[in-house]
């Protein structure tokens, strides 16, 4: 039987693919599951230097599969249907913005639900021509998971996450690029090929100091600035300790290019 999402590694990124186009790649069970343990797995590898999350078909993602949720909600108790938040949702969310190597999300069609959330979650966000966003949560009488309320905030700030949220429509491409929801939209024939080469430009730099960044971006989001700047000086040290910057340094006096390894 065919799994719900591929995982596939060359040259050090690791590809995570929503596999079922004939769904819109909605998430089932199965398929939360095998998502949470696919970046559980590229966060532990350290051979694994950069991640590129994307979906197959017209959608990247529309969120919880809503034929598998009418049945749970008909003949599950309410607290086993919404242990799927803390069994799936927050992992899967805590996983990509706190994964220690940059994440991409290659945006090839609608991203919908807890389908957005995890694009918001990532760090890269490549959009499609084709695609678009749409929180979809409130249209369906719930709040939102998967971190929605800690990234969109962050990246649209606070009164378009209101927006957005409370009163969900679909965000077309342009309009994402303009508030901050894409980091680039590409034409859709293009979306694979500039993921791959985002993604290997990321491989091959230092990851090391981009898991500091991130590290440090998370934590300053919610510590006042003498603990942030403690904790960015502990980051330097540990990152100006690292072979990749002996190595940079070393290069740039030599008038080369740095080679990165991660270490």
């Amino acid at each position: 039987m065919t799994r719900p999402v591929r995982y596939e590694v060359e040259s050090g990124v690791a590809t995570v693919t929503l596999d079922r186009p004939e769904a819109m790649n909605s998430l089932t069970r199965e398929t939360k599951e095998a998502l949470r343990d696919a970046l559980q797995t590229a966060a532990s590898d350290e051979a694994i230097r950069c991640v590129v999350v994307t979906g197959t078909g017209r959608a990247f993602c529309v969120g919880q599969d809503l034929r598998e949720h009418a049945a749970h909600l008909a003949e599950l108790p309410v607290a086993d249907v919404w242990a799927t938040v803390a069994e799936h949702y927050t992992p899967i969310a805590t996983a990509l913005a706190t994964m220690p190597k940059p994440v991409i999300a290659a945006v090839n069609g609608v991203a919908a639900g807890a389908g957005a959330s995890i694009a918001f979650a990532c760090d890269f966000r490549l959009v499609s021509e084709a695609a678009g966003f749409n929180t979809a949560f409130a249209g369906i009488g719930l709040s939102c998971d998967t971190g929605a309320s800690w990234t969109l905030p962050r990246l649209v700030g606070y009164a378009k996450a209101v927006e957005l949220l409370m009163q969900p429509r679909t965000v077309k491409p342009s309009e994402a690029c303009e508030i901050g929801l894409a980091t680039h939209v590409v034409p859709a024939d293009d979306l694979a090929e500039a993921a791959a080469d985002l993604a290997r430009t990321l491989a091959a730099g230092p990851t090391l100091a981009y898991a500091s960044i991130k590290a440090a971006l998370v934590y300053g989001a919610s510590h006042d600035l003498a603990t942030t700047l403690a904790l960015e000086a502990d980051m330097m040290a540990a990152t100006g300790a690292s072979q990749d910057h002996r190595n940079a340094v070393q290069a740039f006096v030599a008038k080369q290019s740095p080679i990165f390894r991660g270490r």
